[in-house]
């Protein structure tokens, strides 16, 4: 795929095609989860394709798989229309005063309504502050494992135990919730 990318980089159209026809289903699955409508991943699908294209010259193999960079893009695209429809309201910034954790649930948010915010609540604070500030920093702003190393100042393997941790953590307290 790094050749599809590179040659795509290159202007190639056949090599986005290729790309697309090789990825497309993955990718449409994963916007798919993240923008709960069919006809919106559609047009993100097409948008992470058309910001691929744009962008292939910015590829470099020895910073990742292919795959893994194609997935950033992509779901990157998908948190951007999800916070421009505004279904997960954010924080202007990280010194916003209104307490952000309280924004997690969104009364909107249909597969959620069977989840009682008090619970989300009460099982994210049982969470350590670092761990529990990261999935909520992953979850509503998107931001990868990568960035959170960077953020935190911690390997990115250490960021993907918190996470792993974390869910396991909060699934298993909204289970006993339940």
């Amino acid at each position: 795929m790094a050749e599809l990318i590179a040659r795509v980089a290159a202007g190639r159209q056949e090599a986005l095609r290729a790309l697309y026809d090789r990825t497309a289903p993955k990718l449409f699955g994963l916007i798919l989860r993240i923008v709960r409508d069919r006809a919106a991943a559609e047009d993100v699908l097409q948008d992470s394709y058309l910001r691929v294209w744009q962008h292939a010259g910015g590829y470099a193999p020895e910073a990742g798989r292919p795959m893994a960079w194609l997935a950033a893009i992509a779901r990157h695209r998908a948190i951007d229309w999800v916070r421009r429809r505004g279904e997960v309201p954010m924080p202007a910034s990280d010194d916003d005063e209104e307490d952000w954790l309280q924004r997690i649930a969104d009364p909107r948010d249909r597969e959620a309504e069977f989840l009682s915010r008090d619970a989300l609540l009460a099982c994210l604070e049982r969470l350590e502050p670092t761990q529990r500030d990261c999935v909520v920093r992953a979850y509503c702003e998107g931001l990868s494992r990568e960035e959170l190393a960077v953020r935190y100042d911690r390997p990115v393997n250490t960021v993907k135990t918190w996470l792993h941790r974390g869910l396991a953590s909060l699934r298993g307290c909204l289970d006993d919730a339940a």
